[in-house]
């Protein structure tokens, strides 16, 4: 026997806009979106009446923490929030889980940890870190959905940050199983430096001020690191996403490698967003 339930409101978010319409789902199933009085006989009708109907948002960077940090967020929590804000699907952070997931026991140890917790579709990302190449085909193969990786400390000890040497060992690996790495772009280097400056002018702004921030993550941090990224993605035909891109000076390299064909892909963050001098000086703190 078919279950027909049809959804209607006055604002169904569709391709076309926002439309009084109705949302056909035969056995669990979308099968159309159609006109708002359009209701099949023997079909059992929600009327949503104002409240928006849209296709649920998917979020494929939250960071949970557990096992092992649930009392900063569990899967209980984190999956509930979600839910009422319209995401019915997160994929999850490798690095504040302990232990972090970056061995396929690791893995198998969150997924047990979300067993009975959760109020939408969770996956996972599984973690690039020194020395683990070996455990990349064992959670490929578990089920992750691609890679995470730092190029500078994560902050969390057991998740460190990668040096190209590293890469080099495991984006062979990630382009032979067709997974993707997603990379927190910056290094070392000019952040480094940044500090030393500051430490010899003895300046110390205040570490509320985004001044301070931006001071101490340089965008040249980034340029090199989506530089030395794009170059990498080129040499082994690995699909390299770059995270919460903030630097507008790496957009060019960015669109370029997209038009030689390079598997490189980036999101924002507004989180990360650089402003310029002048707008630090016009007050934006």
């Amino acid at each position: 026997m078919k279950t027909i339930h049809v959804i209607r409101s006055q604002r169904v978010v569709t391709p076309d806009g926002v439309k009084a319409a109705s949302v056909h789902i035969r056995n669990g199933k979308i099968t159309g979106v159609r006109e708002y009085d359009d209701l099949p006989s023997g079909a059992t009708v929600h009327d949503a009446r104002e409240s928006v109907v849209m296709p649920g948002l998917v979020d494929t960077h939250v960071h949970i923490n557990e096992p092992g940090r649930t009392d900063w967020e569990g899967f209980s929590t984190a999956t509930r929030a979600a839910a009422a804000g319209g995401v019915t699907t997160i994929i999850e952070m490798p690095l504040n889980s302990l232990p972090a997931t970056t061995t396929a026991s690791a893995y198998r140890e969150k997924v047990a940890a979300a067993a009975g917790k959760l109020s939408v579709d969770v996956g996972f990302w599984g973690g690039v870190v020194p020395g683990n190449t070996d455990q990349l085909a064992p959670l490929w193969e578990a089920g992750v959905f691609g890679f995470k990786c730092f190029l500078v400390p994560s902050g969390v000890d057991d998740f460190p940050g990668v040096a190209e040497s590293d890469l080099r060992d495991a984006l062979p690996a990630l382009a032979a199983l067709g997974a993707p790495l997603l990379a927190h772009a910056e290094i070392p280097g000019p952040i480094e430096e940044a500090a030393k400056k500051s430490a010899k002018d003895n300046a110390s702004p205040s570490p509320r001020k985004y001044a301070a921030w931006l001071a101490a993550r340089p965008r040249a941090a980034e340029d090199q690191a989506i530089a030395l990224l794009t170059g990498l993605s080129g040499e082994f035909k690995t699909h390299i996403h770059i995270v919460h891109v903030s630097s507008s000076d790496a957009l060019p390299q960015l669109r370029a490698s997209k038009s030689q064909g390079l598997a490189i892909t980036s999101e924002t963050c507004p989180h990360y967003l650089t402003f310029s001098s002048e707008e630090i000086a016009d007050g934006a703190t």
